[in-house]
């Protein structure tokens, strides 16, 4: 599908939900959202080694609409005053970036009120590395959860959920991406898989591709049920081979400006 029709497609549903948000009690959908991802388990008990998972962020960087995320002016230069200063323009879903609950929804929780308690929290890691060789729209499904589970336990509540899908070996590449034709091709989750996170008490969940749901989605039925639900994404991780399927702990340096959709992010975790 082409990404004009994406784009409508997801503006009706945002649409058709509207009413159903302003018809709930806010004070309802806060204490289920709260009440659903507040737990505040035990971390990790860490050796201090820490890893981060933010790739450096440039005009370079790949985006969804193909845009440079970011702009550089100078505003002060070292030769003429001293010291140097870099006027900025930044796009918030660019680069390793956070997607916060505003994103997919009108009146939801902006990156600026996320709970801090969520921002540092377990980190629990899919690994679909095998599955998105053979298929570059591969996404999490809940057998890999259950999989996960089988193999390293139960994932905590409060934790962040990120896929390891090898797609940070095609950065510099136009197919991380795109593929051959122009379409939209990565890996993500699927719709039932982040349902069956929301059961357990996932907080957040990451990725390491350019969107929660997979390139050839046509819905981002991801984003439009799990960003509504209170809950918020990170896209674009990096060194998601350098951490342990569990037992690291992950600190989101989410930013903090007022009315903010997401924005980029430091990111790292501690083993």
């Amino acid at each position: 599908m082409c990404h004009v029709c994406v784009i409508n497609n997801v503006k009706s549903s945002m649409l058709s939900r509207r009413d159903f948000f302003r018809k709930s009690a806010a004070a309802g959908i806060a204490a289920t959202a709260a009440g659903a991802v507040s737990a505040r388990p035990a971390l990790a008990t860490a050796t201090g080694k820490v890893v981060d998972l933010t790739h450096t962020f440039d005009g370079d960087f790949p985006t969804f609409d193909g845009k440079p995320g970011i702009l550089y002016t100078e505003n002060v230069n070292f030769d003429q005053s001293g010291y140097q200063i870099w006027e900025l323009t930044i796009f918030e879903h660019s680069g390793t970036h956070i997607d916060a609950p505003l994103h997919f929804s009108k009146d939801g929780t902006s990156v600026a009120e996320l709970d801090p308690q969520n921002l540092i929290c377990p980190l629990c890691i899919i690994d679909i590395k095998a599955k998105a060789a053979e298929d570059p729209n591969a996404m999490v499904e809940p057998e890999d959860i259950e999989a996960f589970v089988s193999a390293n336990g139960e994932i905590p509540e409060g934790a962040c959920v990120a896929m390891n899908s090898g797609w940070q070996d095609k950065i510099g590449e136009a197919g991380y991406r795109n593929d051959a034709d122009g379409n939209f091709t990565f890996p993500g989750f699927s719709k039932a898989a982040t349902d069956s996170l929301m059961e357990m008490g996932v907080a957040s969940i990451g990725v390491d591709t350019l969107s929660l749901d997979p390139g050839n989605s046509a819905d981002f039925a991801v984003h439009t049920s799990w960003l509504p639900s209170g809950r918020f994404g990170i896209e674009n991780l990096a060194n998601l081979d350098a951490l342990p399927a569990t037992g690291a702990t992950l600190f989101v340096g989410a930013p903090k400006h007022r009315d903010g959709t997401g924005g980029p992010a430091r990111i790292m975790a501690m083993v």
